[in-house]
């Protein structure tokens, strides 16, 4: 391979080489960006459970409470939400028994209701500091997380709304409570949303007579052994407890629809369409420039070059083009990527997750805001600059094919 001519004659037909190495950056750039949204949503979703440390929530939902806008006959006083019933003992165990599930957590979320004001109070496990509600402890502003009985932390709009401050006593049911922190709510953590986190003893306590026993729990967070196992794992929980609601990131991405779901499902036909456009292009630009240089390739085998030396040139020239192509496409991938990192999606939160209920006013408006983290992995670069030597090694090897019949003595008679 002659490398000096390669560069005179791109050089040379500098116009041709441009047409070529936008067009293999074009279509690098819509695979990069193609392929980089499609798994930001995936990440998008999965930020509500990756903040709670959880891969999956299990649940139990109220019994024919299929008008979610229906109000029970009584709302006043602490009870429990529609979508989170409490979970028998035994269910419990069978989720330990379960296979796969390598860590368990339990929380019990309660509502009370006044003549003026709405609360959701979260009783979080304080045994399992990295699993579950509990980890809303890393977004505290103020103060610290509650240690022991009798202490809670406020949601600091909420402790605003009522005037309460730190080392202020609040008074939940008939239970006072001193008030030993205050946190702001992470972005996309709606579904771990509460005004007043307490101990989960705290919680149980609150329940009316009769309502659970010491060991009431509403909520609860597996951590897997292997994260990858996440559709199995939820069939084998809903074959063995009957009536469970399990979740996991895709109860988020099924509701989304739309854009999600064309991202998720042809992310891969759209980047073989583009990258296919981008392969026609070059091929296209190079065969009609070989007529061009036809009488070159014709005097090049004329003064001894064989057929095998002439397509080493092309496949040089192809080869060289494609990493500037592909280059430049990253490089453009990675601005667009980083635009899109300013958008935010917002996403419906399933009912069963939701920690409002359902006839409050507004509620069905409320959705879980969650920046877009689109980012250009080096995996993901590295693939795209292989996917563009393919493509000069196509055109290279489609216009070799092609040289081999143009003969010497056909091209010298036209000189």
């Amino acid at each position: 391979m002659y490398y000096p001519y390669i560069f005179k004659e791109l050089h040379h037909r500098h116009h041709r080489t441009m047409v070529n190495v936008l067009g293999i950056a074009v279509g690098i750039a819509l695979f990069v960006a193609i392929n980089a949204v499609s798994a930001a949503y995936h990440k998008a979703v999965s930020l509500p459970f990756k903040n709670l440390g959880a891969d999956l929530i299990v649940q139990r939902t109220e019994k024919q409470t299929e008008d979610l806008k229906r109000a029970p006959a009584s709302m006043r006083g602490i009870r429990l939400p529609f979508s989170n019933q409490l979970l028998a003992p035994q269910d419990l165990e069978n989720l330990k028994a379960i296979e796969g599930v390598d860590r368990i957590a339990s929380s019990l979320l309660l509502w009370e209701f006044s003549n003026r004001s709405f609360t959701t109070m979260m009783g979080v496990d304080l045994e399992h500091p990295d699993l579950g509600p509990i980890k809303v402890n890393e977004w505290l502003k103020e103060g610290r997380f509650p240690e022991r009985r009798g202490e809670v932390v406020l949601e600091k709009h909420f402790a605003k709304f009522q005037k309460t401050k730190l080392g202020n006593t609040i008074r939940i049911g008939a239970l006072p409570f001193s008030v030993v922190g205050l946190l702001e709510i992470k972005e996309g953590s709606q579904i771990a949303a509460a005004n007043v986190y307490l101990s989960l003893e705290d919680a149980q306590d609150l329940l009316p007579k009769g309502s659970g026993g010491p060991d009431a729990v509403n909520m609860v967070y597996l951590r897997l052994q292997d994260p990858s196992m996440v559709q199995q794992i939820k069939t084998r929980i809903s074959t063995a407890i009957k009536g469970i609601s399990v979740s996991s990131p895709d109860s988020f991405l099924e509701l989304m629809g739309g854009i999600s779901r064309i991202s998720d499902r042809f992310s891969s036909i759209a980047s073989v369409v583009a990258l296919g456009g981008a392969v026609l292009l070059i091929i296209k630009t190079m065969l009609s420039n070989l007529v061009e240089r036809s009488r070159e390739i014709g005097i090049l085998k004329a003064v001894g070059w064989s057929q095998r030396d002439i397509q080493k040139q092309l496949l040089g020239e192809a080869l060289l083009q494609s990493i500037m192509g592909g280059l430049l496409g990253i490089l453009i991938g990675y601005l667009i990527c980083y635009l899109l990192r300013f958008m935010s999606i917002t996403t419906p939160i399933p009912w069963m997750l939701n920690p409002v209920p359902a006839m409050a006013k507004d509620v069905e408006n409320i959705v879980n805001a969650i920046p877009l983290p689109v980012s250009m992995s080096a995996a993901l670069a590295a693939f795209s600059l292989a996917l563009s030597l393919i493509i000069g090694g196509m055109a290279s090897y489609i216009l070799g094919h092609r040289t081999a019949g143009i003969k010497p003595a056909d091209v010298l008679r036209k000189l």
